[in-house]
Parts: C-alpha cells; structure tokens; sequence
C-alpha cells in the first residue's frame, strides 16, 4: 500500500514508523526540514519537505498512485484543504484528516464532509479520543489502562502487580485451572521494561504490569483475583478547562452520571468558557497547583484528580499534589513518553498518552481486512487487534491449538454471535466470528496475513 502522511510530528512519526516496518511504501512530507530528515534517517520512508496542501509538493511525494493520504499536520485547515487537493486534483482513494476545533466537531456540520463538499472519509479528534480515554479510567480506577472491546463486552484491563496480589508467583495455567469460569486472559506483561506475551507456565510477579483481556460481567471478579479493590467515584477535580477537561466534564454531565466534578482552570477567559457551557459542574479559577484552591475544590474529599492541562509538567506536579492532600487516585496527561517512567516513583495512578490515543484511532481506518479495532499499547511496542474473521482467512474453521500464531501473538476474546467466549486450544474460530488478538508490533504483519489481508479490501 502506497501511503503519504502529512506532517512529521509525533504522531506522523509513529504512523510512519507502524506502516514502514510493515513494508508500505510511505512518505511522509512536512515544511520543517529537520522533522522530514529525522524520518528519513531513522524509518524506511521517503522525505519531501514542504507545505503538504500545495498540489505540487503532494505530486512530488507520489499522490498520484497513492491508496491513502493522512493529513495530521498541526493545522486544521490545511489537513482539510490537503484531503480536498488530494481528492480533486490526484483522485487518492481514502482521505483521514486529524482536526483539533470542536466547531469542525459538531454534529450538525456533519455535512460539510460529504464526497460532494469536503471529501473526508475519517475525521480524528485527539480531543476527544482523550477525553473518552479520561472517562475510561475513572470508570477503572484500580487499572492503569482500560479499553473496550467487541461492542462494548469485552476491556483490556492495566492491572499492576503488588505484593498484595493473590496470584503472585503462580502460573498461569494453574490460574486457568483456579478459575476455570472466569473468562479473564493474561494477554501481555511488562517486566523490567520488556513488553511480552506471557505463556502458559510464566509467573507473574511483583513489579509487573500485566494487560488481561476480560469479559464485562467478569471484570469485578478479575479485578478481586489480582488483589484490586473496585472504587466507585462520585467526587472528581479536573485540573484543566481547555478542550480535554471541558469535554470530559460535559461527558459526565451528559451520561447521566453520578459523578460529581469540579473544574479548575488558569485562564479566566477559558474558565468563563467552561461555566457557560456546564450545566452542573463548578468552576474555579485559578492555579491547580496552589494547595488553597485545591482545597476549596474539596481535594481532601474527591475520590479522584484528572490533571488534563497542556503542560506535562504542571500536569505531572498536580497529581502528585493531590496525592499528597489526600485524594486517593490521580491520572495524568502525558504528551512527552519519556516522562511515563515516571509514574510509579511520583506514586501517580494511571496515564494518558494523547499521541497513543491518536494513533490507535488512525490505525484503526489504516489496517487490511475486517479490522475493527486497534489499540496502541506502550511506545507502540504492541496492538490490541478486533477483527471479523472472513470466510477466506487461513484460520476460519481451525481451532487455536492448530492456529501457527507467531510468539508474540495471543487471543484475549473471541465473539461468537452476541456472547464472548474465553477461548481455549480447542476453541474453533468460525466465518463471522470476531476476535480479539494482543500482538507485539513486529508480529502484526502475520497478524494480518492470518485476517486475510488484501490491497482490494480499499
């Protein structure tokens, strides 16, 4: 597949990095030189430097035999005037724009990205895959990550090990043995900063983050088996009224939720902003790190601090703040990937990484086959894959102890008409079936080849 990414940002970067090591033919063009070079230097693409919306730096960078273009330049406008150039000029079959304003967001201009307008096929928000990230781990405060599977059935669930941990030490067919109607599986693991697929005689051990694969009704039960405790949260302080917390806090307001949530933003015009567009959610202005304030926001009370403004480090010294006031769970956004190590020494929950955010949902419209789902696990070390099995694939009508999986590669979940089944070696994957592979990202290419990938699904 013939592939050109505009804008060589973080996230252009980790696009091109996934779809280079999978052998696509990708360029990745951007007005700054020294971004292009760097992409250059260290993947397997091809360089244009130069503004991605001008029809002739697109003809430079191959748009004409291209299959897909994705616009994530740091402009909304020119991601939109790029996908309309690409359509008009070079006919480029599949157009995905990221677009960061909420007016481009609104349901009732939904229009305006019709073939016949502005020809886009995918819009990605970042904003709002974050705040939906934000909202799944207030759902899941004993997890570190969560993310939901086959229609909303299934999570895969961060869980960390402690020494608490009941099943410390114990291998994992003998949890299976334990446990026999629990469909819970322990998909992936982190060790000493090694992501892997555990097999079925490793141990899990203390340190250890570890991704399980659940069924929905099975999830308190998991969660109690590795020594988590199940929270409800009804007080929240968001530190951060821009685009992140404000969507997050209309979220809560918007589902009904029990949740009670009290804002705190820097900037007055954006606070104003905020409390004009909340119904029931209080907002303060202020510093979220000034210990005062926390404390007229109830912080000694709240059952948990979503830190969500566009500093790292302002987000990273709120949570740990927090903490230290008293609030028993805090969650930080976290742009820059080389500050995660340090979540567990600041004692902070759990994390959000918009650009992993961002690039599962554009992977998610980029894989081959009945691709479904993707999700982006650590430094794109590995996917969470949902896919429906085609009637043509190598593992339709096969049961998984026949199945050549590489290594890398296990099944969380499979499901088989509206029930998700945990499967076993002598589960059999039939047509229509859809499932649930954790892969290391070297092994998605044969992931994919075992979904019955072909360049004519696009």
């Amino acid at each position: 597949m013939k592939v050109i990414i505009c804008g060589a940002g973080q996230v252009g970067w980790q696009i091109a990095r996934h779809l280079s090591g999978e052998k696509n033919d990708v360029t990745v063009v951007d007005n700054n030189p020294d971004l292009v070079r760097r992409a250059s230097d260290t993947l397997d693409v091809q360089g244009i430097a130069g503004f991605a919306s001008y029809p002739d730096v697109l003809d430079s960078a191959g748009a004409r035999d291209a299959d897909m273009i994705i616009a994530a330049t740091h402009s909304d406008e020119v991601n939109m005037v790029t996908c309309q150039v690409a359509h008009s000029v070079f006919a480029i079959p599949r157009k995905i724009a990221r677009l960061r304003s909420q007016s481009y967001l609104d349901a009732i201009y939904s229009d305006l990205y019709r073939r016949d307008h502005l020809p886009i096929d995918v819009v990605i928000s970042p904003e709002r895959e974050v705040a939906e990230a934000a909202m799944r781990r207030l759902s899941s405060p004993a997890t570190f990550d969560t993310e939901s599977f086959l229609g909303g059935r299934a999570e895969l669930l961060g869980i960390t090990i402690e020494e608490d941990c009941p099943v410390v030490n114990t291998p994992l067919r003998q949890l299976t043995d334990l446990f026999s109607t629990l469909r819970a599986v322990v998909v992936g693991v982190r060790r000493d900063g090694r992501l892997f697929a555990p097999e079925p005689g490793d141990q899990l051990f203390v340190g250890d983050a570890c991704y399980v694969f659940a069924v929905n009704e099975d999830i308190t039960r998991t969660l109690e088996i590795f020594g988590k405790t199940p929270r409800k949260q009804e007080r929240v302080v968001i530190i951060g009224g821009g685009n992140v917390g404000l969507t997050v806090a209309r979220g809560l307001e918007t589902r009904g939720s029990k949740i009670r949530a009290k804002v705190i933003e820097m900037s007055r015009a954006q606070a104003e902003h905020a409390a004009d567009a909340l119904e029931r959610t209080i907002v303060l202005h202020g510093d979220g790190l000034d210990v005062g304030l926390l404390s007229e926001a109830g912080i000694e009370r709240a059952d948990a601090v979503l830190c969500v403004t566009d500093d790292d480090k302002t987000n990273l010294l709120a949570a740990v703040r927090a903490k230290s006031i008293g609030c028993p769970m805090s969650v930080a956004l976290i742009n820059d990937p080389t500050l995660t190590p340090l979540m567990g020494p600041l004692g902070i929950d759990a994390y959000i990484n918009p650009r992993a955010t961002t690039v599962s949902s554009i992977l998610r419209h980029i894989r081959h086959g009945r691709v479904r789902g993707v999700y982006s696990i650590g430094d794109a070390e590995a996917e969470v894959i949902e896919a429906e099995v085609l009637s043509t694939s190598p593992i339709a009508g096969r049961r998984v102890r026949d199945i050549e999986f590489p290594e890398g590669v296990l099944v969380g979940g499979i499901l088989k008409g509206s029930k998700v089944i945990r499967p076993t070696g002598g589960t059999r994957i039939d047509e229509g079936d859809v499932i649930a592979l954790f892969s290391k990202a070297s092994d998605v290419p044969e992931v994919e080849r075992l979904l019955q990938v072909s360049i004519d699904y696009f």
